[in-house]
């Protein structure tokens, strides 16, 4: 039945909802930012040009990437819950101040403020796959890990689908932030109230349900110490194969997605020809599809591992595959497609996300499957990799587009994405991994020579 453990999945779900809104948010409100009349007029129009517009999507990311390795040192040694509560509670503020830190000093500023948010989203994803690694038991990831992570398509499609509607209200463009950032402080409440690090800590847990988890955590995490006093094997993690396909895979499906998310309501403006207001609903269109299939590759995944059909590694290689090779086909698909085929292209676009969805199931729950003593450090680095991409690729899309209604300058955007996709996967099929790996339980003699003054320097 429902216990405490599926709660605190529900609280991660809206955790990663928050993060996404407030990650997206820009990537529609500059499309009314910039063009008044595309909204309403009645609120301030900056004239930024497409390079500018690149630098300020992709300047979330400048800060995202420096604190994904400590916040997975900082959750794994304080716990989870205060490292999520903190960064989020932080970039909610910041989103509400966003409007009037565009009118105080224009882009500039906006982009001073995004580095900030992404400083304090960098601990979104170690913490949560901390917090999944000691809540949910082994057998049980690969359902409340897809429930908890599609989170961020369920932010991205409630962004997405609702921005032009507020942009054309009377509230303006600026209802976006405000809104965006007033969830955020109402889930910050709700998580300091009832989110916990661990079932040991959650006093109102049943002895049973803490003692089915524990129990199913011993089976994997052997080590005799407690996870916050294991000496961090940095160098066993950059010589394993296995941990090195995992982080190219990430930056692969990085570079797909962000070059997507950021980019796709300008492609749907200019090629396509369609207006703030379809535009945003077009937009979120793909992220639904992507939210509704993450439920049906874990459904089938269920299956195959009740009925033991297909060993764990082949499990998630499948899945890896179908969340970005289907993709791949579908990206070279759309570079052909004519800026008069608007009905193909959205079909393509949302294929393309939608069996993204897949991922979830793949490289993203890897981590746990090789470390689940040090996964929070392993998705901090693999995402600090990651998400380096999403920094180039939505500046190499303004390098790339210097026309944004030429179809063949956006068909050069696509082949890339799609060769990365190929390059990616392919590797992860052939190195990847799905057991626990020997440097989960470093050696006793690493331990004792390891102290908390010693690892705090890390």
């Amino acid at each position: 039945g429902l216990g405490v453990r599926h709660w605190q999945t529900f609280l991660f779900f809206f955790a990663l909802t928050v993060a996404y809104a407030q990650r997206v948010n820009l990537s529609v409100a500059v499309v009314a930012m910039t063009d008044a009349k595309a909204a309403n007029e009645n609120f301030p129009e900056y004239d930024w040009p497409e390079k500018t517009k690149s630098l300020l999507l992709s300047s979330f990311f400048w800060g995202y990437v420096i604190t994904q390795v400590p916040s997975g040192q900082l959750a794994r040694k304080f716990g989870g819950k205060i490292t999520l509560l903190t960064g989020l509670t932080i970039c909610s503020v910041l989103n509400i101040l966003t409007p009037l830190f565009a009118d105080w000093g224009g882009w500039q500023l906006v982009c001073a403020l995004r580095v900030m948010e992404g400083l304090c989203q960098g601990v979104v994803f170690p913490s949560i796959h901390t917090l999944i690694s000691t809540w949910v038991p082994p057998n049980e990831r690969p359902v409340l890990g897809t429930c908890a992570y599609t989170g961020n398509q369920f932010g991205t499609i409630v962004m997405l689908a609702t921005s032009g509607m507020l942009a054309s209200s009377s509230a303006g463009w600026p209802s976006i932030f405000y809104i965006s950032g007033g969830v955020g402080c109402i889930w910050s409440v709700f998580f300091f109230i009832w989110g916990a690090s661990s079932p040991a800590e959650y006093k109102k847990i049943s002895v049973e349900e803490r003692k089915m988890i524990e129990m199913a955590q011993a089976s994997e995490a052997v080590s005799e110490q407690p996870r916050e006093k294991l000496h961090t094997p940095w160098l066993s993690f950059f010589t394993s194969p296995a941990f090195l396909a995992l982080i190219i895979a990430h930056s692969a499906n990085n570079w797909g997605f962000w070059t997507l998310l950021t980019e796709i309501p300008s492609y749907m403006k200019n090629v396509l020809g369609k207006d703030i207001k379809s535009n945003a609903l077009l937009s979120a269109l793909p992220y639904f599809a992507m939210f509704c299939m993450s439920f049906v590759f874990s459904a089938i995944a269920m299956q195959l591992n009740k009925r033991n059909c297909i060993s764990t590694v082949v499990s998630r290689k499948l899945f890896n595959s179908l969340g970005l090779w289907v993709p791949m086909l579908a990206l070279i698909g759309l570079a052909y497609v004519d800026a008069d085929q608007s009905n193909l292209a959205v079909i393509l676009l949302t294929v393309t996300v939608g069996f993204n969805g897949a991922c979830y199931l793949g490289f993203q729950i890897n981590h746990i499957d090789l470390s689940p003593n040090f996964a929070g450090i392993l998705m901090g680095i693999t995402n600090c990799v990651g998400n380096i991409m999403s920094i180039i690729a939505p500046l190499l899309v303004g390098f790339i587009v210097n026309n944004e209604k030429d179809v063949e300058q956006w068909r050069v955007v696509f082949f890339i994405a799609a060769a990365i996709y190929l390059v990616g996967n392919g590797l992860f099929i052939i190195f990847g991994r799905a057991s626990v790996q020997p440097w989960n339980d470093p050696p006793p003699k690493h331990r004792r020579n390891s102290t908390p003054q010693v690892e705090s320097q890390h």
